[in-house]
């Protein structure tokens, strides 16, 4: 898969050397931007050449959702260029309000009048809903022309889970109140960090997901990744690593992500490495 920070495209190129005749590309999707598709950043020729578009909303590292205008957006892209949309949907229940959860590919759809689903499809996990990603327990759903395919490939060339497995994943699937629980205890985690780094860190808030997304010092994120690690023992990931150079810049240049996956204790005590580190 490539790199969810930036949505990626599939180009039907033809050319023998790349790997079943495609060609990637990449959309930037940047702060200055709000994190918006940077769909108007490829030519009209590269979008007649898309086959695949794969999205991640939330969106991994920023946490960014897309919103209605979004998606009518990509619907209008894919309608006029007649592309597949993949939307990954794996951050869909890790969210911060409890009334307002974020707004899938499906979701956005059928409120849209597009109840066939044309040419989308999403895939869901309960890889962090249930923080159970060795399971790689997940479902699909969208466009039955293009589901009856992929049951055709995923019967031949999938491989079924094992039963403890199966059993682990239908009591998963089927309770909510762990999932409840899970999404309260990252509120905690963020109401508990995100003040202690604010000073320090250009943190932007993730609209969903379990990710702080932090500017760092001097702009050089694999540098201070190192010295973190080297001098407080607390490991981020370079922002760069998650992304690909593409239209004169690498999106992911100059930020960390910081995973909230530990318990609070230890999160609120990599914060204060942290701060320490930047004083």
């Amino acid at each position: 898969m490539i790199a969810q920070y930036r949505s990626s495209i599939s180009h039907c190129s033809g050319s023998p050397r790349r790997p079943a005749g495609a060609d990637p590309a990449f959309l930037n999707q940047t702060a200055r931007h709000h994190f918006a598709l940077a769909l108007d950043s490829l030519s009209d020729d590269e979008w007649r050449r898309t086959q695949l578009i794969y999205v991640c909303s939330p969106g991994n590292p920023t946490g960014h959702v897309l919103d209605l205008d979004g998606w009518r957006q990509l619907f209008e892209y894919s309608d006029r260029y007649g592309f597949v949309i993949a939307s990954d949907e794996c951050y869909s229940e890790i969210y911060p309000d409890e009334a307002a959860p974020p707004l899938g590919g499906l979701d956005a759809a059928h409120r849209l009048g597009r109840d066939d689903f044309r040419n989308l499809v999403a895939f869901t996990s309960l890889s962090k809903r249930s923080n159970a990603p060795g399971l790689r327990s997940g479902g699909i759903a969208g466009d039955a022309r293009l589901l009856k395919r992929f049951l055709l490939y995923r019967t031949y060339h999938g491989c079924a889970m094992s039963l403890p497995v199966q059993h682990a994943s239908i009591a998963a699937w089927g309770d909510e109140a762990h999932v409840l629980d899970n999404r309260r205890q990252y509120r905690d985690k963020f109401a508990a960090v995100a003040p202690l780094l604010e000073p320090v860190l250009g943190i932007t808030a993730p609209d969903a997901s379990f990710y702080l997304w932090a500017r760092v010092p001097g702009d050089d994120d694999e540098a201070f990744a190192r010295e973190l690690f080297a001098r407080a023992h607390v490991t981020v990931l370079p922002g760069r690593y998650l992304a690909r150079d593409a239209h004169g810049e690498n999106p992911g240049s100059g930020f960390v992500r910081i995973a909230l996956v530990p318990g609070i204790e230890d999160c609120v005590e990599a914060a204060r490495r942290i701060v320490e580190l930047c004083h």
